[in-house]
């Protein structure tokens, strides 16, 4: 009963980790790669939806993404989804595809990021924490129920912050390795 509990929780810590890597990927960095823009939500036909869902996106060069659309009418919301997002990007819209150039960061904008970058790591070491809190009230009520010993429930809670602080330490590696690419010139 321990174990699945541990288990449960190893592998929401796991999602967690992967997500954050996922959400990382769409802070833009100076070079062009689909992940930057591929989660942009574009209203089409009233429904919210994916860019990715509703387009091919390549980088053809470093500097470049290439955005071509599976349906012609829904270009013109990429391109309103694209300019409102967080990232700073003007999509070229020709009537067949979207060309966005992704000009290099400034210094100013390079610091901007990195405190995104920071925010980002503490809400992620934030919801580990609180998945780890979810875990001890859930081992607390089964020692309550007397499905487990007093023991056991504290082997299980020391256990549980071992993997708190590996996921925890993994989410700080990827922070700081994104705060890095931001920094390359």
């Amino acid at each position: 009963m321990v174990t699945e509990a541990l288990k449960s929780i190893e592998e929401k810590m796991k999602t967690s980790v992967k997500m954050f890597r996922t959400d990382l990927a769409t802070i833009r960095t100076g070079h062009a790669t689909p992940a930057l823009v591929e989660h942009i939500k574009v209203e089409y036909a009233g429904v919210p939806m994916s860019l990715n869902q509703l387009a091919g996106i390549s980088a053809p060069e470093a500097g470049l993404l290439v955005i071509q659309p599976w349906d012609k009418n829904s270009l013109h919301e990429i391109e309103k989804a694209i300019s409102k997002s967080e990232l700073g990007l003007n999509p070229a819209n020709d009537g067949n595809i979207i060309r966005i150039a992704i000009p290099p960061l400034s210094e100013e904008r390079r610091q901007e990021l990195i405190k995104v970058v920071h925010r980002r790591t503490e809400e992620r070491r934030i919801l580990i924490r609180n998945l780890r809190h979810e875990a001890i009230n859930e081992l607390r009520q089964m020692e309550k129920d007397k499905e487990i010993s007093q023991d056991e429930q504290k082997r299980a809670q020391d256990q549980m912050q071992k993997l708190t602080d590996f996921f925890i330490s993994e989410v700080d590696k990827l922070g700081v390795s994104k705060e890095q690419e931001l920094m390359e010139v």
